[in-house]
């Protein structure tokens, strides 16, 4: 008999908490570096990219399996905690607490606290600042906390008062990453861990277009991102917000697990628009510049495309992938040098 999987219902974000990244996307690195204790579900499932399922018959060695962390039952003083190495160093200006599917078992209560390490994780010399006092939490609830510190923070601590599960958490803000080249490589401006995002589509009708930006390739098909079938005119496009402004000069497109579903074609245009909103940005991009003219695809390939295939546009910030007419990328690289970088 096949489980059945109750998925958590969307929930739209406060406008305190749009157009940034999730700084805490465990597919761009971060992680749960220590934790009090996740005896029912471990820390770093709390991370995961993937909105929280439910399945009611599924149980493990240690009770109900539940899609989070979550902590044993509290029999003494004090209070649970978990401290994240963010993905990269940023401004948080939000804090996302899920606890979709947590009823009888949520914290009633939790506080963030943060802290800046330049080399390696928090110890116990380590100074923390409160970030977002102690708030009530509901069950099966979203909570969403607006931040204002203002400065760059590279972990955080989770309090949970005195116990339970958090199905998510979300890091909402602005990265801040140390951009290097790896082994002589030029770095991904588009990457989650550089502060990439994808700002708008098309159409999502299938996977999480962020997918693109993650790191590695794609695991299956559902890693990317894939657009139902067009049944009019036109093609689709995503919009991505990199990591800084910089000069791309090499392109790759993933069609990894893409077969049947992959693109026809792909074309590339860019911008560095100012003082623009994530909204004004959609119509804004249908006369942004060619950055790569229409380029034939092929299913489950890599295609690199070199500074001698681009157009040189500048130095841009945002850059709009065209899927003519539609389906499925797996990931997305735009590797260049972060404006000043010489």
């Amino acid at each position: 008999m096949t489980e059945a999987a109750r998925h958590a219902n969307p929930v739209e974000r406060p406008d305190f908490a749009r157009g940034l990244s999730n700084l805490a996307d465990a597919r761009a690195g971060a992680t749960v570096v220590a934790v009090s204790d996740e005896f029912f579900a471990p820390g770093e499932r709390m991370l995961a990219a993937a909105p929280p399922v439910f399945y009611p018959e599924r149980f493990d060695d240690h009770g109900k399996w539940m899609d989070g962390w979550e902590t044993r039952r509290r029999r003494g003083p004090g209070h649970d905690w978990a401290v994240v190495r963010l993905a990269m160093p940023g401004v948080i200006e939000a804090i996302e607490l899920d606890t979709s599917f947590f009823t009888g078992n949520f914290p009633p209560a939790a506080s963030v606290e943060a802290c800046r390490v330049e080399s390696g994780d928090p110890d116990a010399a380590t100074v923390w600042q409160e970030i977002v006092p102690v708030v009530s939490l509901r069950g099966d609830d979203h909570r969403f906390c607006r931040v204002e510190a203002g400065e760059v923070f590279t972990h955080l601590r989770l309090n949970l008062y005195p116990d339970g599960g958090i199905a998510r958490l979300r890091v909402h803000g602005r990265g801040r990453p140390r951009l290097a080249a790896a082994g002589g490589d030029v770095p991904d401006l588009a990457a989650l861990g550089h502060g990439g995002r994808v700002v708008a589509v098309s159409d999502a009708h299938y996977g999480d277009p962020n997918a693109i930006l993650a790191p590695g390739r794609g695991v299956n098909m559902g890693d990317g991102w894939e657009t139902r079938r067009r049944r009019e005119p036109g093609n689709d496009w995503g919009i991505i917000a990199l990591g800084c402004p910089g000069r791309i000069e090499r392109v790759v497109v993933d069609t990894a697990h893409f077969k049947g579903n992959f693109p026809a074609r792909v074309s590339l245009q860019a911008a560095r628009p100012e003082n623009a909103t994530d909204e004004s940005l959609v119509p804004q991009s249908m006369f942004w510049e060619t950055l790569l003219p229409e380029m034939p695809l092929q299913a489950d390939a890599i295609h690199e495309f070199q500074t001698e295939q681009l157009v040189d546009v500048g130095v841009v910030s945002h850059v709009r992938c065209n899927l003519i007419p539609d389906g499925g990328i797996s990931r997305l690289r735009l590797h260049g040098w972060p404006e000043g970088s010489g």
